[in-house]
């Protein structure tokens, strides 16, 4: 039996498999809170990220790996992996266009059938390396260069 968390988890990967960051409407509310440094509290702001992002990462895929519902809590494991050719999270796209994996733990909280509060564990110090903004883990001097 299809719960409201899932068909709400199941919108959120559809957006993001198909780069339609509108489609926050049918599962962010309005009052959204995101305890998301890179994402201000609301809907509006939650749209603008997601269109800056497929904008970053115009051929990001995802893959949802875990979902798991209890009470009013719906906790996501997710993957996204795309190549970056624009600006993301203030980091300019290098010229070979990196590819980046990216991988998340979202947890959000349910309310009157939408989402209304969000918290995610993101690898963003690999996330930032792939995307060439810090150097791998143990490169000397030499190898940054």
């Amino acid at each position: 039996m299809d719960q409201p968390g899932q068909q709400l988890a199941e919108t959120y990967l559809s957006m993001l498999n198909n780069h339609d960051p509108d489609l926050v409407d049918r599962f962010v509310a309005d009052e959204y809170r995101n305890h998301n440094a890179f994402v201000a509290d609301g809907r509006e702001a939650n749209r603008q990220f997601w269109t800056m992002f497929f904008a970053a990462l115009p051929d990001v895929s995802v893959t949802m790996e875990d979902l798991v519902i209890s009470g009013d809590r719906v906790v996501g494991r997710f993957i996204y992996r795309g190549t970056q050719t624009g600006d993301l999270m203030g980091i300019p796209a290098s010229a070979s266009g990196n590819p980046v994996e990216m991988r998340s733990i979202d947890i959000w909280r349910v309310e009157d059938g939408m989402f209304v509060e969000h918290w995610d564990e993101l690898n963003l110090l690999e996330v930032f390396q792939q995307m060439g903004a810090i150097p791998p883990l143990g490169a000397g001097p030499a190898e940054t260069a």
